[in-house]
């Protein structure tokens, strides 16, 4: 027992020590307490996503533009290559992609250190997964985007026919220019980062669709388009291909669902987005389809602006609103790809400057390649075939599989995702088959 000095230090000293003691016990507890938590919350697939800046409703905007916009366009083709009873296949397509998004979000749960869609590849595969998921990912949105300028340009011809361009004394006309214009307004999108600011571009794209639809639905009752309902026909064997090829490519958001998932205030809330986004987006899809196979029966065109008589305002409604979701899509649907490639890069030159002509680059190559191809119909369509169900169908079911370690147990979901992923190789298989013969013979 140390002896009591006069001025009280040693019982300080004592207090300290017994102090420091209990200190040192309690903070072992709290370890101990939130190590099991942690243990027990890993056991059961639930972990505490890393949360980011964007509100839930911002995130619905971003799902819904990243699933709706030039979909839309093309499900009345879709429908007349298939016939009445090709609509089957958009449900069923709706509710296994839903599922897959939300095997996704699972994924991410499991494991959140998991940031990306490469992640999730390299979590379930190593590093052979990552370049996989990357590829696909990254040549499913770049195809994607190409696909809007090639939109854009079809449809602003329409509208204002053939016009030339004189550029260094080289003549640019017809579609061509048109599709160099609108990637000079899209460049600025592609050049923000906050996600939570790009939600408002996102919104405009969104209300596009709906004014869209009631635009076109205008052309019909009041500006003498009518309907065409005895030409229609119940089933076509023939064309149900390019439908299901075309309906899969409305649902090829997947690679996105990460981006949007990581930038949530409360990613917990994940699952009520996609409840949101597919509910809404397959409503939408399902009436467009209905309403213009309606209207212009087999001989709707694989973009149905491109049907409607110019000279309506209700069709210059639909086509002026037509332009606004690649310009409002583009941006969002292109940042995975950007994200890509910057992380590649080393931290010398990571810079902002670096990334702006990383960006503006990629704009360039996609206007190169929308001017080189220009079929956007049969392109949609082998996009959808190949790349949106591997991306947004097989790879998501086959990651989970593996990450989850269910693939050892057989179960009622088990079965489920067996069954998903046959009806995807199917789908890929006979979709690309097709599409390639078509932009063969059309070449």
């Amino acid at each position: 027992m140390e002896p009591k000095s006069h001025d009280g230090s040693s019982n300080i000293r004592v207090r300290l020590l017994v102090a420091n003691e209990n200190c040192y016990h309690l903070l072992q507890n709290e370890d101990r307490i939130e190590d099991s938590t942690i243990i027990g919350a890993e056991e059961h697939g639930i972990q505490q996503p890393v949360s980011g800046p964007t509100s839930f409703s911002r995130t619905c905007f971003n799902g819904l533009n990243a699933l709706s916009g030039v979909g839309i366009l093309s499900v009345p083709y879709a429908l007349a290559s298939g016939g009445w009873l090709s609509l089957i296949f958009l449900f069923i397509i709706a509710i296994s992609t839903y599922y897959t998004g939300l095997l996704i979000q699972r994924c991410m749960d499991i494991d959140p250190t998991i940031r990306s869609y490469p992640d999730i590849g390299e979590r379930a595969f190593g590093i052979n997964g990552r370049m996989l998921v990357s590829t696909t990912m990254n040549v499913e949105l770049y195809m994607v985007v190409t696909g809007f300028l090639i939109l854009e340009g079809d449809n602003l011809q329409n509208l204002f026919g053939d016009i030339q361009v004189q550029i260094f004394g080289l003549t640019i006309g017809g579609k061509q220019c048109f599709v160099i214009m609108i990637s000079l307004i899209i460049l600025p999108t592609v050049w923000l980062n906050n996600m939570s600011i790009l939600s408002y571009i996102s919104a405009s794209g969104v209300v596009a669709s709906i004014i869209l639809l009631g635009s076109i639905l205008w052309a019909a009752v009041f500006d003498g388009i009518g309907f065409q309902a005895n030409d229609t026909q119940l089933i076509n064997w023939k064309g149900m291909p390019t439908a299901v090829s075309l309906y899969a490519f409305c649902y090829c958001a997947h690679p996105v669902f990460p981006t949007l998932y990581t930038s949530m205030i409360n990613p917990k809330m994940f699952s009520k987005v996609m409840s949101v986004c597919f509910l809404l987006c397959t409503i939408s899809y399902a009436s467009m389809a209905i309403l213009g196979y309606l209207m212009f029966g087999p001989g709707v065109l694989s973009q149905i602006t491109l049907n409607l008589p110019t000279n309506k305002i209700s069709s210059k409604v639909a086509i002026y609103t037509t332009l606004v979701n690649p310009i409002a899509k583009y941006s969002l649907m292109i940042k995975p790809i950007e994200n890509t490639i910057e992380n590649q890069l080393t931290i010398h030159y990571n810079t902002r400057v670096c990334s702006l002509l990383i960006r503006t680059a990629l704009v360039v190559s996609t206007v190169v390649v929308a001017l080189a191809i220009p079929l956007f119909g049969y392109l949609m369509s082998l996009v959808g075939a190949f790349l949106s169900i591997t991306a947004s169908v097989l790879l998501p079911c086959l990651c989970f599989l593996k990450i989850s370690g269910i693939y050892q147990t057989l179960g009622l979901e088990q079965v489920v995702i067996v069954v998903i992923v046959i009806m995807g190789i199917a789908t890929m298989v006979v979709g690309t088959y097709t599409s390639v013969l078509e932009i063969i013979s059309h070449l």
